[in-house]
């Protein structure tokens, strides 16, 4: 036993000597340990591994950018109405599933011009290998289609009771973001399913925003309602329901599951968010949930109008007895990409001082889960 222990850290200590990355033992020859792209006028909201194609995506929110593994921009869908946010990769369908919200408020009125009046959010389907250009527009064209996300429509603009007092937004829903393309929870393997996650108002003076919402919808339903966008017109097509509804209690949240990502090899479903502000919380930055583990009905803590099927983050990360396990872990929320044996493309964002304009590092991390979540993989 000692002798093994010996022989592995001489194999460690001569890879560090050497500069090879752990990528490059890790059956990712082919993967860089960063992909770089930047001159963009909103922040980075999601990324993509397209390891078939050797092709990076990335959203940054009213642009789609399609670049090599050298950061090499090699097209983009520009004219985006709304904000593209956090998006998902299909390896077998070929095509980016990303939320857009066309929303009528302080943030929605600078991106769209004709969002005033209205508020719907959609999922956005884009076929990749249609992409062959910088500057596509998106109206029109059926390598951008969109389909409806009706649930997050209702929720945003309904009204409840709660404390005495009408408030606005039920359970808080600001819209949607994070997605994740991830099989049925609590079975193992399978079909796989497109999760949406919502935003949420992080408002500390409610009880009722303090669980994340994700909705399961079946991938083909989704495909078979999308359709082409036209400027100034709400396409409100799309499934009435999904095909299941579940809250996930995190405690407070800024703007709820920002990124959202599945890794099969842990079972997880990571949900990176905006650090909450209620000093109740231990106000983590990202929680895991166990797809295995069956959700229970069960009434909503601080919900007084509504129970759910209701999924505990995993028992995993930082533990503390004011509320559920997390992590403290300053990238993801961003962009977040399981690209298998234990590593990730995860986003850490930042503007240019000289351009002003933004930029993305996707950075590869390895996860090793414990109190630290990710450390970052370098040459």
């Amino acid at each position: 036993m000692r002798k093994s222990v010996t022989l592995f850290l001489t194999i460690l200590a001569f890879m560090a000597g050497s500069g090879l990355s752990l990528a490059q033992n890790a059956g990712n020859e082919s993967l860089p340990v960063s992909v770089k792209v930047g001159g963009w006028n909103h922040h980075v909201q999601g990324i993509a591994l397209d390891a078939a194609k050797g092709c990076m995506y990335f959203s940054f929110t009213t642009s789609f950018v399609k670049t090599d593994l050298k950061g090499n921009v090699l097209a983009t869908i520009d004219r985006i109405q709304g904000h593209l946010g956090a998006m998902s990769f299909d390896p077998v369908k070929r095509k980016v599933y990303a939320s857009l919200e066309c929303k009528d408020d302080n943030i929605g009125k600078n991106l769209s011009k004709f969002a005033a009046g209205h508020s719907l959010f959609y999922v956005a389907i884009i076929d990749v290998d249609k992409l062959d250009h910088v500057g596509m527009d998106p109206e029109g064209n059926d390598f951008f289609r969109v389909v409806c996300i009706r649930p997050a429509v209702e929720d945003y603009a309904a009204s409840v009771s709660l404390g005495g007092a009408t408030v606005a937004h039920r359970l808080g829903c600001s819209g949607i973001d994070g997605v994740a393309i991830a099989p049925k929870i609590g079975k193992k393997g399978g079909k796989n399913y497109l999760y949406v996650a919502y935003g949420v108002y992080g408002d500390p003076s409610r009880t009722d925003n303090d669980y994340q919402v994700l909705l399961r919808y079946d991938l083909r339903k989704l495909d078979r309602m999308a359709s082409p966008v036209t400027f100034g017109q709400f396409s409100e097509e799309g499934p009435e329901r999904p095909s299941e509804t579940y809250y996930v209690y995190t405690g407070n949240t800024r703007y709820g599951v920002q990124n959202m990502a599945y890794d099969p090899e842990t079972g997880l479903l990571l949900l990176a968010v905006y650090r909450g502000n209620k000093p109740q919380y231990p106000n983590y930055d990202l929680f895991g949930v166990d797809m295995t583990v069956k959700p229970s009905e069960a009434p909503l803590q601080g919900v007084p109008y509504m129970t759910g099927n209701v999924l505990q983050p995993a028992l995993a990360g930082n533990y503390s007895t004011a509320g559920p396990q997390g992590w403290y872990f300053p990238y993801g929320n961003t962009g977040l990409c399981p690209v298998g044996g234990g590593l990730w493309y995860i986003s850490e964002n930042g503007k240019d001082p000289a351009t002003r304009k933004q930029f993305c590092n996707a950075q590869l991390y390895r996860w090793v889960g414990g109190h630290a979540a990710f450390v970052p993989v370098r040459k």
